[in-house]
């Protein structure tokens, strides 16, 4: 009876016949039964209808019976109480102190009363399965009950306590999964998971879609070039809901706190993303970090008095950025073979940038050959004739080219001329040769400049010039080969006289070629630009240049003007140009700094991505629930090759200003790699001075990185619940997402699930007092429908 009253007889079909010896009988009763019943209504005298009904309801209660004599039953697999395990997941994670729309709890608040261990649903889980609790906020906890349940956590690792849980029940009988969440994760940088090798989970959604009224910073990024002082472009994307129609204040604040820019938001939708850019200018070398906030208009007040405020938290209104302002100043050496004009505004243009400095090379007198002749009483060049120096010991030889040091040297810096070894080369980040032959190096220097842009990494721009080029021999030199261009089958040089300057399509998609801001300023400036005399005449471009500048000639045709490429691990260009230094002499106002600006713009391009001796990188990890900082260093040698006897530290300030020093160690058995971990316990911005030693105790280099730790800002991303993402572990690990009000229902389905450990359980099905009062009542119907209509 209880099972037909449970609704099984409804549903449920019979699976095993218990006694099969009387399924022929039976059919033979029932089929006696039938053919009576089919000639006692044929020979009866009514309405058709009548009689084929008083059949059909006789027939089934004949039928009903005769089942009984084979013993129809129904075998199931139940869970074996107590033998399967069942956990309990809830997620302990600030955001949920928020309350949605229209309620006046919190989600947190509604979450513990369903926790509590006494609610029916978890009584009935607990007669069925072992049930396991935990809890998680940036790791996983296992819990007696909630009633300590508070949600304080600054993060959500919900993928990482999830895939934990599955660890530790690998080899276990767990049914099931019930997590309580969001769903608004802070690991899903971890979420690249197999959710099907998953036992099944079941998620239960606490919060709504209608959120409170809310601004919220979602993330803030920076970029920034090597060009014209490298301006920083601070990009800040905002969602802003319940304030449609309201205006929204988005302030710049830079590290001490300054108000710097501030925008007003005035088209702000319900539920949609805009963004705001700020551009500032940096005057500080290093790490600096600057901060996003956002409020309603006029309410900037609340942010410091959180009770005050109408939004749902303050705690995602602001966000940091972390600005690299690189590791200058970047050492360029110029080597002319004469003086030019072309120096004289390469060094005027360089003069005001604190980030570049420059040294230079400038023959002011060649070599002279051996068997020249000379002045009995001195073998030093003639230059030095009928001077004091001609006797001096320390002045170039006849034989010697006469270099004029020019820079910040140091003394004895450069005072053999070009450099003659890779620890001298190396400590520049860029070369630029202009107007120099071949013969003036040696070919063990050609060499160290090849070697100079293909192993250390760094930039090298040959200028055109009389002895440049093809002009200067570099064919079949190292030089040659670095080159973007080719040197042979050299093009005839044009007829015209003068030629003017134009951008190539990827000119136009290089920053450092453009100084001007549009392109039709861009057409506009080499419209205005003179007309050049000085073009080196190259072969075909190397497989892999870019030609970014050309001449077009009256022919129609154009002939390269400037050509980059990538050599190795630096990069190398030719600019064809000998005079480009008459677009100065040639312009109208003393203000139009065009020149300049392009060649600081050339001299970031040529350093912008060359290697340090020692490399830093900052970057946030996730270990068994926490999120360090790795901190990789690589360091180098003095041919930059991995160094591996360095000793390094790393000094961390802290935002409290606590300054605590740790020692890298060798990492993962890579050669120069050297790394060390930190756990920002406090939200805030932090730095680290990294020193690399050679074993002998004297400093290589020192460097500096930082990084901002802000777990409220990332758990407060948004506040509306990752339906989607908790359907999808759903949907892939075999479970259902879960209300929250249905809790019973859900536990009440979980005993005709899969589950691991089961028993057999049967029962009958036919045999109860539900199917014999429905076979009396088959028979009662028919005999009442026929006294009803008079049917004998």
């Amino acid at each position: 009876m209880s099972d037909w009253l449970g609704g099984q007889f409804w549903f449920e079909w019979p699976n095993v016949w218990a006694d099969r010896g009387w399924i022929v009988p039976a059919c033979v009763i029932g089929g006696l039964f039938l053919l009576l019943i089919l000639w006692a209504y044929s020979a009866a005298k009514a309405p058709f209808w009548l009689k084929a009904t008083c059949a059909l309801l006789k027939t089934a209660a004949v039928l009903l019976l005769a089942a009984i004599l084979v013993e129809p039953m129904r075998s199931e697999s139940k869970p074996v109480p107590g033998a399967n395990l069942f956990a309990v997941v809830a997620d302990r994670s600030q955001s949920l102190q928020v309350a949605d729309r229209g309620e006046s709890t919190t989600r947190a608040e509604k979450l513990k009363a369903e926790l509590d261990r006494s609610a029916p649903w978890q009584i009935r889980l607990g007669q069925e399965f072992d049930i396991r609790r935990y809890e998680f906020d940036r790791q996983l906890a296992p819990v007696a009950d909630f009633d300590q349940f508070a949600a304080d956590g600054e993060e959500s690792a919900l993928v990482t306590s999830l895939t934990s849980v599955a660890q530790r029940y690998e080899d276990r009988p767990l049914a099931g999964v019930l997590v309580f969440t969001d769903g608004n994760a802070t690991d899903f940088s971890d979420a690249n998971i197999d959710w099907s090798q998953s036992p099944p989970i079941f998620p239960v959604i606490v919060g709504s879609d209608r959120t409170a009224a809310d601004i919220g910073v979602r993330r803030v990024t920076a970029s920034q070039t090597n060009f014209e002082a490298a301006p920083v472009t601070l990009t800040a994307e905002l969602e802003g809901t319940g304030f449609a129609g309201q205006a929204i204040t988005v302030q710049l604040l830079d590290q001490q706190g300054e108000e710097l820019q501030t925008q007003t938001v005035t088209d702000v939708r319900d539920g949609q993303l805009f963004s705001v850019r700020f551009q500032v200018k940096p005057t500080e070398r290093g790490v600096l970090f600057y901060q996003v906030r956002a409020f309603a208009k006029g309410a900037e007040k609340t942010l410091d008095d959180p009770a005050s405020s109408s939004e749902a938290t303050l705690l995602n209104n602001q966000r940091f950025a972390v600005i690299d302002r690189g590791q200058g100043p970047y050492k360029v050496l110029y080597v002319s073979g004469r003086p030019n004009w072309e120096f004289k505004f390469l060094q005027r243009s360089l003069a005001g940038d604190d980030e570049v400095e420059l040294d230079a090379l400038v023959r002011i007198a060649k070599r002279e050959p051996k068997f020249q002749f000379r002045d009995k009483d001195s073998n030093a060049n003639r230059i030095f004739t009928n001077s004091d120096d001609a006797q001096k010991e320390q002045v170039e030889q006849y034989d010697e080219a006469v270099l004029l040091r020019i820079g910040k040297l140091e003394p004895g810096e450069l005072s053999g001329g070009f450099p003659k070894s890779a620890d001298e080369l190396f400590e520049y980040h860029a070369l630029i040769l202009d107007d120099l032959e071949a013969d003036f190096f040696t070919q063990d220097q050609k060499s160290l400049i090849q070697d100079f842009v293909s192993l250390r990494g760094g930039g090298f721009l040959m200028l055109g010039g009389m002895e440049s080029f093809a002009e200067g021999d570099f064919h079949r030199t190292p030089i040659g080969e670095l080159l973007p261009v080719y040197l042979s089958s050299v093009q005839p040089a044009p007829q015209q006289e003068e030629f003017g300057l134009q951008m190539t399509r990827e000119g136009l998609l290089e920053p450092w070629i453009r100084v001007r801001a549009t392109e039709q300023e861009e057409q506009d400036r080499f419209a205005e630009m003179p007309r050049l005399r000085s073009l080196n005449s190259v072969g075909a471009l190397k497989p892999g240049a870019t030609q970014l500048l050309a001449a077009p000639l009256d022919d129609g045709q154009t002939r390269p003007v400037l050509v980059t490429q990538r050599f190795g691990k630096g990069r190398a260009g030719a600019m064809l140009l000998g005079d480009l230094w008459r677009w100065k002499l040639h312009q109208q106002t003393t203000d139009n700094e065009d020149l300049e600006k392009a060649w600081r713009q050339t001299i970031r391009w040529l350093v912008g991505d060359v290697p340090q001796r020692v490399k830093v990188e900052a970057v946030r990890k996730r270990q068994n629930g926490a999120r360090p900082i790795e901190i990789t260093v690589a360091v180098n040698d003095e041919n930059f090759k991995p160094f591996d006897n360095a000793d390094v530290t790393i000094e961390i300030s802290t935002p409290e200003e606590e300054t605590l020093t740790l020692t890298a160690q060798p990492k993962d058995a890579v050669s120069g790699q050297y790394a060390s971990t930190y756990v920002p316990r406090t939200p805030g911005a932090y730095r680290a001075q990294v020193t690399a030693y050679n074993p002998d105790g004297s400093e290589i280099q020192q460097i500096e990185t930082g990084w901002v730790a802000e777990p409220a800002g990332e758990e407060f991303a948004t506040l509306k619940p990752n339906r989607d993402f908790l359907e999808m572990i759903a949907a892939k690990s075999g479970g259902e997402v879960v209300s929250l009000d249905r809790l019973d229902a859900f536990v009440s389905t979980l005993p005709g699930r899969e589950i691991p450990i089961v028993e057999p359980k049967i029962h009958s099905v036919w045999h109860t007092w539900g199917v014999f009062l429905l076979a009396v009542g088959l028979l009662v119907g028919e005999w009442g429908l026929r006294r009803w209509k008079g049917l004998a």
